[in-house]
């Protein structure tokens, strides 16, 4: 009853200006536009979105940076938050044993 994951389906930069385009210039709705090119219509404004915040270089790179590639802040930060729940932990333990002492 596991069902797998599909794969994320991925699109080309160009599929993308183009279907933006699409939406511009069109008197159509985006949901018509999004439903023909096989896409949910949310997908079309993620796009414009990252289009207007990145502009040229929107699109050029995929998916997340890879763990060699993240920044050393966030690094810390993420090990900071482990080790803040690593000590939330150990404060609750010494509760529980110091009661067990009396």
């Amino acid at each position: 009853m596991n069902k797998k994951r599909r794969p994320y389906k991925t699109y080309t930069k160009e599929f993308k200006l183009e279907a933006l385009r699409l939406v511009e210039q069109s008197d159509r709705p985006a949901s018509e536009i999004a439903n023909e090119l096989g896409i949910r219509r949310n997908q079309l404004y993620k796009w414009k979105e990252q289009l207007e915040a990145k502009g040229d270089v929107a699109f050029s790179v995929r998916g997340r940076p890879k763990k060699d590639q993240e920044s050393e802040a966030a690094r810390l930060r993420a090990e900071n938050k482990r080790l803040k729940e690593e000590n939330a932990i150990l404060k609750k333990a010494a509760v529980f044993f110091a009661k067990e002492l009396d």
